[in-house]
């Protein structure tokens, strides 16, 4: 919330402090110049050894803005009910051009003077501090990997060193297993299959050679023999093309 004058905007409205007890606690104010003119400020209070404002006093340049930082005192107890009866009194005055902090004095804000004095009143509030965030506890997520507990010691038990040495044996173990058995079954059929592939082509080396000799042969070879002989191959590829 802003508040609105003629010379300052002003937020917030509302100092608002994170209330903690034997704990300083800062909240700040932002200060606009609407006007092309230097503006003068100055901070009070109704209870000033409770609060320290810096800076209390200072000037806004034209068109620009300026940050008060107020410091809450840390407190030894909690007022009734969080409610805080404090409140701040800002006030602004045009300055002369190139006015600094060191050119305010008491009179520049003295309405008895004839200066034009813009006044806002700032309320204190109390509010509760923020929440720690939660703590997040290992292992409860779905699917995270089991841990071994501890005992109160810092020790493992023997019942849980146990279980997990065997499932450190099993993960360790069991792929170099399997794979040692993988490649013993590749050996294997990569044997048989160079077997069938000599038998095959000493069978077609046969078989040609028997064609030669039937062509030279006036009698000729028996044609069931040599049916034989062919089929016998064509079922050996089929085999070696299944392997």
């Amino acid at each position: 919330m802003m508040s609105t004058g003629e010379l300052l905007n002003i937020e917030p409205q509302e100092l608002q402090f994170p209330f903690e007890l034997r704990k300083q606690i800062s909240c700040s104010l932002q200060l606009s110049n609407k006007t092309d003119n230097y503006v003068a400020f100055k901070v009070k209070t109704t209870n000033p050894k409770k609060y320290c404002v810096r800076p209390n006093t200072g000037v806004v340049l034209p068109r620009s803005t300026c940050d008060v930082i107020v410091t809450m005192q840390s407190q030894k107890e909690a007022p009734p009910d969080m409610q805080c009866k404090d409140k701040f009194l800002l006030q602004g005055v045009v300055a002369s051009p190139g006015a600094t902090a060191k050119d305010i004095t008491p009179e520049m804000f003295n309405k008895e003077a004839g200066h034009h004095v813009e006044e806002c009143k700032l309320r204190v509030l109390y509010v509760a501090p923020p929440r720690p965030p939660s703590p997040v506890h290992e292992g409860s997520e779905e699917g995270s990997s089991p841990r071994a507990s501890v005992s109160d010691n810092g020790n493992f038990s023997a019942s849980e060193f146990s279980a997990a040495a065997s499932r450190a044996f099993v993960e360790q173990y069991e792929p170099q297993d399997k794979s040692t058995e993988a490649r013993a079954l590749i050996s294997k059929l990569t044997e048989e299959k160079n077997s069938v592939i000599q038998i095959n082509n000493k069978l077609q080396q046969e078989l040609e050679l028997l064609r030669r000799q039937a062509n030279r042969s006036s009698s000729g070879l028996p044609f069931i023999y040599v049916v034989i002989v062919g089929f016998i191959g064509i079922i050996l590829g089929y085999l070696m093309k299944k392997i």
